[in-house]
């Protein structure tokens, strides 16, 4: 019974994902779910409501939403769910998001492994091309070193101001190793957050001419 939920929540989001930009398509799904699989290897939760989390936490996401869809709340409500595990299937997703440092801290086992498997995919080399492949969809800039990274913003500020991408290391990816809950996740995110800094020094010489 649980498969089939799954393999019916999997058919009706990979259409949506495929639609997006490579920063949040089907793949970025596929690698969230690899890492929620590792963290669970020493961490307990229960690996459905994990699954279905994962499979469903970006189909709404207001990058991407068109007008007043909901695909989220439309996919969870085809899937039969008793009403619990909706509810908490939603308070995770609520959960994931970032929202320019005004995001919640996760309040189950579940919430702590979806929210360290997506951020985990946010850093590191994959983080790195991530950032470059919405960037160049929102035809964003490279780097601008004059630009000063905000420390404090709403959620809104952090949404609608179209800073570079390397600014936006500097905004939320270089944050993100400090708000890992797991101990999976915490030791992933050190070396991720490592190869970020070593990228960002390499970029900043080779585009200050002295590399």
């Amino acid at each position: 019974m649980a498969e089939n939920i799954l393999e019916k929540c999997r058919a009706k989001v990979k259409g949506i994902y495929d639609t997006f930009d490579a920063s949040h398509d089907w793949q970025h799904i596929e690698r969230v779910l690899d890492n929620a699989k590792r963290i669970m290897e020493t961490e307990e939760a229960d690996p459905f409501i994990v699954e279905l989390a994962v499979l469903l936490h970006d189909v709404s996401d207001p990058k991407y939403k068109k007008g007043d869809s909901d695909p989220e709340s439309e996919i969870l409500g085809s899937l039969g769910l008793p009403h619990a595990q909706a509810s908490q299937i939603k308070q995770i997703i609520h959960q994931v998001s970032f929202k320019g440092g005004n995001g919640e801290r996760p309040s189950s086992p579940e919430a702590m492994i979806v929210q360290d498997a997506d951020r985990l995919d946010a850093i590191g080399a994959i983080g790195i091309a991530r950032t470059f492949a919405y960037g160049g969809a929102k035809s964003r800039k490279l780097y601008d070193w004059d630009e000063k990274p905000r420390s404090e913003m709403t959620e809104e500020e952090y949404r609608n101001k179209p800073t570079s991408s390397t600014t936006h290391f500097y905004e939320k990816l270089l944050l993100l190793k400090y708000t890992m809950t797991t101990g999976t996740g915490k030791q992933i995110a050190d070396e991720r957050h490592q190869f970020m800094l070593s990228f960002l020094e390499q970029l900043k010489k080779e585009t200050d001419g002295n590399a």
